[in-house]
C-alpha cells in the first residue's frame, strides 16, 4: 500500500459518543476562539499539516481532559484538583473534589462526559480516582454535576475489590459503549502480577458498568461462580489509553514491564495473557517475562516499539483530518511521542510518528467536538495542546 497516497475514508457514526454527535450536528471545524500560542506552525505528516498550539498552561500533572459542550474544558490533574479551562485559557479549579490519595502514580485521574451530556437529565462527569483505604489504595469511579465552579451531588459508584500497595497501576481508563454502558480499566497494581489472571480480583482488568456503577446482565461472567460479574476481560497489565471507535470496537493500548507495549482489540470474556503472555523484560535483568503466546489468550494487535509507555488513546473521526479517519493516535509518556496507527479490517498496518518531542510527557489524547485534537503534557507545570490543520 502507497502510504503517501492513502485515500479518505467515511466516518462510521456513534450513538454514544458527545463528541460524535456534535460532529454530526455540524460543530465542526468551527472557528477557533481560544487566544493560544502558536507552538509550531507547520508540522508535516505523510497525508497532513498540522499547526500544534497550546492552550493552556501551569496544570499540575494533568491525566485526562473532556471537552464541554460549550468549547471549556475539564482538566483533571493528578494532586487532586479538577480544573475549569476558558476560552481564554484561564483555570478555575473546581471545589467538591473527593480526597484522592495522590501517592505515587495515583491521584484524580481519568474524567469523561456521559454520552447525553448536555439534555438536562445526564448531565452527569464521570472520574476516577485513587481511594485510601485499609491495606493501602484503591481504583474508585464517581460521577458528579457541575454547579458554577464546584461539583455538586458526587457520588460514589464502584470501588475496586481489594485495596492494596504499593501507589501504581491503577490503569484507570473510562470509555462508553454503543449501548450505554462504561468500560473502565485498572491495572495490576504492580506487586503481585498474577492478579491479573484472577478471576476474583478487579486488578489486572478491564471492567464494565452501567452508567451508575452496577453490573450489565449480559456482561461475559456474570454466570461464572469463579470470575467477579463486572470483569469484562482479563490479564490487562496497566490499561492507560481506552477507546471505542464510531463503528463500537473497543481498543486498549497498556504498558508492559520493559519494552513489550501493547495496542489491544477488547473483546468480552477474553484473557489477554499478563503476566503469563508477555513481550517484555523485568525491569533488573534481561530476562524475558512469560511466553510470547498460549492458546486461550489473546496476542496484541501491534506491540509498539521500544520504550514507548502509553497513555491517552483516541480514534480520529470527522473532515478535520480525512485521510485519517478511523485511524488511531496514541500517547507515549517516556517516548514523548504521538503516533499514528493505520487500521484496517481491525489489524494494525502501519503507523506514524506524528510528535516526536515537541510537548514531552504526552499523558492523554482527546478529539473534541469542534474536530480537532487535544494532548496533555504530563509536568509539573504541564499544559493542554491542540493540533489543527496547518492551513
Amino acid at each position: 500500500m502507497d502510504r503517501s497516497v492513502k485515500p479518505p475514508r467515511s466516518s462510521l457514526p456513534s450513538t454514544t459518543s458527545l463528541s460524535t454527535a456534535l460532529l454530526l450536528s455540524g460543530a465542526l471545524l468551527a472557528a477557533p476562539a481560544q487566544a493560544v500560542e502558536v507552538l509550531e506552525e507547520r508540522i508535516a505528516t505523510d497525508h497532513h499539516d498540522l499547526r500544534l498550539e497550546r492552550v493552556a498552561s501551569g496544570l499540575e500533572h494533568p491525566w485526562a481532559m473532556a471537552m464541554l459542550p460549550d468549547g471549556r474544558y475539564l482538566v483533571s490533574e493528578r494532586p487532586g484538583r479538577l480544573a475549569l479551562i476558558d476560552e481564554t485559557g484561564e483555570i478555575t479549579h473546581l471545589d467538591g473534589v473527593p480526597e484522592v490519595n495522590a501517592r505515587g502514580q495515583g491521584g484524580l485521574l481519568d474524567v469523561v462526559l456521559h454520552p447525553q451530556y448536555g439534555d438536562g437529565d445526564h448531565d452527569w462527569l464521570y472520574f476516577t480516582w485513587s481511594q485510601a483505604g485499609d491495606g493501602g489504595t484503591a481504583t474508585t469511579l464517581s460521577r458528579a454535576r457541575l454547579d458554577g465552579e464546584a461539583l455538586a451531588e458526587v457520588e460514589e459508584l464502584f470501588v475496586q475489590s481489594r485495596y492494596s500497595d504499593p501507589g501504581r497501576h491503577y490503569g484507570s481508563r473510562l470509555a462508553w459503549l454503543p449501548d450505554g454502558s462504561l468500560l473502565m480499566s485498572i491495572g495490576d497494581r504492580g506487586r503481585e502480577p498474577p492478579r491479573a489472571q484472577d478471576g476474583g480480583d478487579h486488578a489486572g482488568s478491564i471492567l464494565r458498568l452501567t452508567e451508575t456503577g452496577g453490573v450489565p446482565e449480559d456482561n461475559p461472567f456474570v454466570d461464572d461462580e469463579t470470575t467477579l460479574d463486572e470483569l469484562y476481560t482479563l490479564g490487562n497489565r496497566n490499561p492507560q489509553g481506552l477507546t471505542v471507535a464510531a463503528d463500537g470496537t473497543p481498543w486498549s493500548t497498556e504498558h508492559g514491564p520493559r519494552t513489550g507495549d501493547e495496542l489491544n482489540r477488547l473483546e468480552p470474556g477474553e484473557n489477554y495473557g499478563w503476566p503469563e503472555v508477555s513481550l517484555g523484560f523485568a525491569y533488573t535483568s534481561d530476562k524475558r517475562i512469560g511466553r510470547d503466546s498460549a492458546p486461550g489468550m489473546r496476542d496484541p494487535v501491534h506491540v509498539f516499539e521500544g520504550r514507548f509507555a502509553p497513555s491517552g488513546l483516541a480514534e480520529v473521526t470527522g473532515d478535520a483530518f480525512p485521510a485519517w479517519q478511523g485511524d488511531l493516535l496514541a500517547g507515549g509518556l517516556l517516548s514523548e511521542r504521538l503516533i499514528r496507527l493505520d487500521l484496517e479490517e481491525g489489524a494494525a498496518t502501519g503507523s506514524e510518528v506524528i510528535l516526536d518531542g515537541q510537548i514531552g510527557r504526552i499523558r492523554d489524547v482527546r478529539q473534541g467536538h469542534d474536530g480537532y485534537l487535544y494532548l496533555l503534557e504530563d509536568a509539573a507545570r504541564g499544559g493542554l495542546y491542540r493540533l489543527v490543520p496547518a492551513d
